[in-house]
């Protein structure tokens, strides 16, 4: 192609260009997508082309038949995210993180570009699955590839940029809708939106081609002197730099003590304990989406115009300003989860998102339906939601995803723990419109329920993982004897490796295996 390897770039510049070129526009790809459409629910020209899933111009029983059509054709999406994600158990060490999210973006471009040509049920109806099944290929892949490239004292703030780029998916797919609502008797206003992230993946598309694959895979399928110029690349090192040779030694090690390299190894417990392992992941993945953010984020429009009361145009305008929040919460994230560590942002997000959806279920009770008060703090209280949700599960939860996993299953789990997102996600599609529709402000009760009972979950559980190389991650779970100890032992790791007599980070592998041996 007559470029120099990987764009020229080495170190911190080449890890930039990975997030900006790949990862900003994947994730942005995948937040947009999840917004976009509950913008358009409301358009005259889209309920028009599509009037099996009117329910702003239907009463009473038709009014409940299209309630359910939406919720399912819009859910449909998310149901080819789960075969995209589930894929990725296969074909993610098959291929390579590269080729897989070449191949992932290729299908959600067809998926966008049939669904914004889209004249027949029928033809929106496929579009939407098998976009669905692209971007669930490339949102398995993309966070596995960016931890595995990433340096272990920068991981968390690599990975968790993820939720920034989806926050800023969500704002940009709302101002979208916003702008064009005012484009009448024009299918445009919505053909247009829904075409708008083919643009994104095409870029992620041509970037792929031209940067580092995981050096660990590299290494995993027996290509040793490919992972060692990545490595070089990444760490600005000479090729026959010692710290490399140890680096590839230690992966290797990993992979020969771990034994089984297929992806059914994860079903099974062993030394290594990695069902476990695919438990955590998979668990904090359903967290992001049981804490109730895709309520909002799918129907945030329609929350605002026909649950508050409030007109179409102001109803758009709220909307897309509340998208601004999650950018927001990501740079929190961004500059607190290396310093403060993950245990702690999932914590406290969680009692705040609690707080937060028992006070909805208090200002959107039948008693203050006409208080302007109680319509302003149930705005407020929208809006630190998404804040805080960001903070802290948005992008976190797809880096401790790919931290629990060991190297020779890495793909595998974090394809089933992204199953997770969407087999739930599913759920809260289908379900949100009749739940709002049947139990009204009640409904949000349910997720401060659940978020309350996240918060024991996490301390009991999940361990902490910051500055730890995803090898140390590994002896985490080796000295582990139940799914009690995790906590406990990175607790007495972090502990040892601050001790004023500790080596540097090259020995704290050699503390934990000889805590293994004892």
């Amino acid at each position: 192609m007559g470029l120099k390897p990987y764009l020229g770039l080495r170190g911190n510049s080449l890890l930039r260009a990975a997030v900006f070129l790949v990862v900003c526009p994947t994730f942005t790809c995948y937040g947009y997508n999840m917004s976009v459409a509950g913008g358009l629910l409301t358009l005259p020209t889209f309920n028009n082309q599509f009037p099996r899933m009117d329910t702003i111009h239907t009463t009473g029983a038709l009014q409940h038949e299209n309630s359910t059509i939406q919720g399912t054709v819009i859910a449909l999406y998310t149901v080819g995210g789960i075969f995209g994600a589930l894929s990725c158990v296969y074909l993610g060490d098959l291929l390579g993180r590269k080729k897989v999210i070449f191949w992932t973006n290729l299908i959600n471009i067809i998926g966008a570009l049939l669904m914004a040509t889209s004249f027949d049920f029928a033809q929106f109806i496929v579009a939407r699955l098998i976009l669905g099944v692209g971007i669930g290929g490339y949102v398995a892949t993309v966070p596995v590839w960016q931890s595995e490239i990433s340096p272990a004292h920068k991981r968390g703030s690599n990975v968790v940029t993820d939720g920034i780029f989806v926050g800023l998916g969500v704002t940009i797919a709302l101002w979208i809708d916003l702008g064009f609502y005012f484009v009448k008797e024009n299918s445009v206003s919505w053909r247009f939106p829904l075409a708008f992230p083919i643009l994104m993946s095409a870029i992620a598309m041509a970037s792929i081609l031209v940067l580092p694959e995981s050096p660990r895979w590299l290494i995993k399928v027996g290509r040793i002197e490919e992972a060692r110029e990545v490595m070089s690349a990444l760490q600005e090192l000479e090729l026959d730099s010692q710290s490399i040779t140890d680096s590839i030694q230690q992966i290797q090690t990993t992979l020969s003590v771990c034994g089984n390299t297929s992806w059914t190894a994860m079903f099974t417990n062993g030394e290594q304990r990695l069902f476990h392992r695919a438990y955590l992941a998979a668990t904090g993945q359903f967290f992001q989406q049981m804490c109730g953010v895709n309520l909002i984020t799918y129907y945030a429009t329609s929350i605002f115009q026909q649950y508050l009361g409030l007109d179409a145009v102001k109803s758009r305008i709220l909307a897309a300003s509340m998208g601004l929040m999650q950018p927001f919460g990501g740079y929190l994230a961004y500059y607190t989860i290396d310093r403060l560590g993950r245990r702690p942002l999932m914590l406290w997000s969680a009692g705040a998102m609690c707080i937060c959806m028992a006070i909805l279920a208090g200002t959107t009770s039948p008693g203050a339906a006409d208080s302007t008060a109680a319509l302003v703090v149930a705005v407020i209280a929208l809006f630190c939601f998404q804040f805080i949700f960001t903070t802290g599960y948005s992008g976190l939860t797809f880096l401790y995803a790919a931290e629990m996993a060991p190297l020779q299953v890495r793909a595998a789990v974090s394809a089933v723990s992204t199953a997770t997102v969407w087999v739930f996600n599913f759920l809260l599609a289908e379900v949100t419109p009749i739940g709002f529709s049947t139990i009204g402000n009640k409904y949000y009760i349910v997720f401060a329920v659940v978020n309350a009972a996240i918060v024991p979950s996490v301390y009991f559980f999940f361990p902490e993982t910051k500055g730890r190389t995803l090898e140390e991650i590994d002896e985490i779970f080796a000295q582990s004897k139940s799914i009690f100890d995790p906590p406990r032992v990175a607790r007495r790791m972090q502990l040892q490796s601050n001790r004023p007599d500790s080596e540097n980070s090259g020995s704290k592998s050699e503390y934990v295996h000889e805590e293994v041996k004892a």
